[in-house]
Parts: structure tokens; C-alpha cells; sequence
């Protein structure tokens, strides 16, 4: 059975995908690592390992432990988190990404690591990305996801390590609260709808960005390390979409709901971030190789984000 390390398990993504590997492979074979954040909830349903992304020491001794298979190398420092740090978040985001890859070498390991919308920039065209194009980013962490997909494809390549990946858009989900990135209003948002409360949103009311609820975001992992090799051929930083919108159009999405709900617009430093992104994203490449397809849809993720969330907030 495939032994699996899940680096970052008490973040975002991981909190929701271990529990998902586990009825694959079984509770035992996926071990759910931390740094600093203690793991709560099904995490705590099978093993956990306190392990340093940054000592790969650390990570070595995990893999001897659990006489590792895979690692999913989730650590990281989000884009507006990142812009506060932008000294930690390179460090972590970089020398973390080393140290994986320097291992499944050595270990002949398997790799998921996702990269981001984040990699791209102002000079990329902002409709339809294409997977080929100008890469410029501008923050910290969107410079570390490019990086980290050159270095990763440098180690495919050089050394024959099988490590794939996904530029992921925003992420959306009801388990785990956000963590520092440019696209967390569209989390929050539910929060205060369902609380009642008025919100004030830090991106313009028209900041169209792609987006994609978190079962998708976990789809899109499973298959694409399930897929087989031969018929990938890029394996890092595949686009993958799902839906795109704008504040705006969540917020009237909410009122189909929540009819009272109200929202204000705030632009803050996070806007120029957003500005740089893509609005839309072209998948073609990941249909085609590996066949892609998201399940949810924008109006149907809103209706489950909230019946997710009323239940979280108000239990029987």
C-alpha cells in the first residue's frame, strides 16, 4: 500500500485532502505533518508528525519512519501573508521546495506540488490565460510558484523525479479558514452573510478572478498523481479552472439566500495584487492529457457553501 507525507496538513488544502487520501489508502498510510498550526478535527483520525519543511533533516526522518511512497508538499506562505514577510516566504516557499525534491531524488519519491494563478503577472494576457505564456509575477509568493515550476521541472527532467503539479485559482471552503491569500474575501464573505453582519470587502466590487470550490481542488491532485506519466507533458503547473467571478456577483449570489445581506467596497494593497492576475484560465492542456473536469458549478458552491457553514456556525 502507497505510504504518503502530506506536508502543510493544517492548512487549507490539506485539511480536506488527507482525510480524502485516507479512504483511498488507508488511515494508517497517510501521515498528516505540522509545523506550527496543531492538527484538530479528522486529522487526528490517523498519523500525525511534526516535521520542518525547512530542516530536511526533519523531513528525512519521516520518510525513514513511514518508509515514505509520495509526498504532497502543501507548505507555504500565501500571496498577501507573503507580501508582510516577503524574507520568511521565500525561504519557506524555496528551500522548502528544494528540500522535498533533493529527497525524492535521493528516495525515489513521487511529488504533488501545487503552484498558483499567483505566478503569473501585469504581462499576461488576463482572459483565457494560456498555459504557455509571459510569466511575470509580483509578489513574493507568485515569484517563489514560477520559481518552484522551473526548479521542479528542472528536477523531472534532470533527475527523473516524478513530480507533478497545478497552477490552482482561488480556493473556496467551508472546513478550513483562509490563510493569508489575495482571493480570502471569497471565504470570509459567507462568514458574515450568515452572522448577519455587514462586510467590508478589501478588492473593487468588478475584481473578476478565477476560482474553484475545494472538492474540485482535491480532485484535481488525486487525479492528476493517478494519471498515467507517459501522457503528461509538461507534469508541473497545469491551469486548471472551475468557475470565475467578481465580489459583486457573490455578493447578489448571497442575496438569492440572504436577501439582507450588504456589502461595502474597501480596495487595500491586495488589489494590485488581484489586478496582476488572471480573470480567466485556459485548462485545455489538463482536459486533454489527464482529463480534467471541475464537478461544481458557481451557483451550486455558493448553495453548499451556505448550508456548509450554517450548520458550522449553529450545530444541532
Amino acid at each position: 500500500m502507497t505510504k504518503i507525507l502530506v506536508l502543510g496538513a493544517t492548512g487549507q488544502i490539506g485539511a480536506e485532502l488527507v482525510p480524502e487520501l485516507r479512504k483511498i489508502h488507508g488511515r494508517d498510510n497517510v501521515i498528516a505533518c505540522y509545523h506550527s498550526k496543531q492538527p484538530s478535527g479528522a486529522l487526528l483520525d490517523g498519523p500525525v508528525e511534526r516535521v520542518d519543511v525547512l530542516d530536511i533533516k526533519s523531513i528525512e526522518g519521516a520518510i525513514k519512519k513511514y518508509d515514505v511512497d509520495e509526498i504532497y508538499h502543501l507548505s507555504a506562505i500565501l500571496s498577501a501573508a507573503g507580501e508582510r514577510n516577503p524574507q520568511l516566504a521565500w525561504r519557506t516557499n524555496m528551500d522548502g521546495l528544494y528540500n522535498v525534491l533533493e529527497l525524492a531524488r535521493e528516495y525515489k519519491l513521487r511529488v504533488f506540488w501545487p503552484s498558483s494563478i499567483a505566478a503569473f503577472g501585469p504581462s499576461t494576457p488576463r482572459d483565457n490565460t494560456p498555459q504557455v505564456t509571459v510569466m511575470d509575477p509580483r509578489t513574493i509568493y507568485g515569484i517563489s510558484k514560477y520559481a518552484g515550476e522551473l526548479l521542479a521541472r528542472y528536477y523531472a527532467e534532470k533527475f527523473d523525479v516524478d513530480v507533478r503539479g497545478v497552477r490552482y485559482p482561488g480556493i473556496i471552503s467551508s472546513e478550513a479558514m483562509p490563510g493569508g491569500g489575495t482571493t480570502d474575501y471569497a471565504v470570509e464573505i459567507f462568514y458574515y452573510a450568515l452572522e448577519g453582519k455587514k462586510y467590508t470587502c478589501y478588492l473593487r466590487e468588478d475584481t473578476m478572478l478565477p476560482m474553484m470550490y475545494m472538492p474540485d481542488a482535491i480532485k484535481a491532485a488525486i487525479q492528476l498523481m493517478n494519471a498515467e506519466r507517459s501522457k503528461l507533458t509538461i507534469l508541473v503547473g497545469y491551469n486548471v479552472a472551475a468557475f470565475s467571478f467578481t465580489p459583486g456577483q457573490i455578493a447578489e449570489e448571497i442575496r438569492k439566500h440572504l436577501p439582507n445581506f450588504e456589502v461595502e467596497y474597501k480596495p487595500d494593497f491586495r488589489q494590485k495584487i488581484a489586478d496582476s492576475w488572471p480573470r480567466s484560465l485556459d485548462d485545455s492542456l489538463a482536459r486533454m492529457e489527464w482529463g480534467w473536469k471541475p464537478d461544481w458549478t458557481f451557483e451550486a458552491m455558493v448553495k453548499d457553501m451556505l448550508e456548509r457553514l450554517s450548520r458550522k456556525l449553529r450545530p444541532a
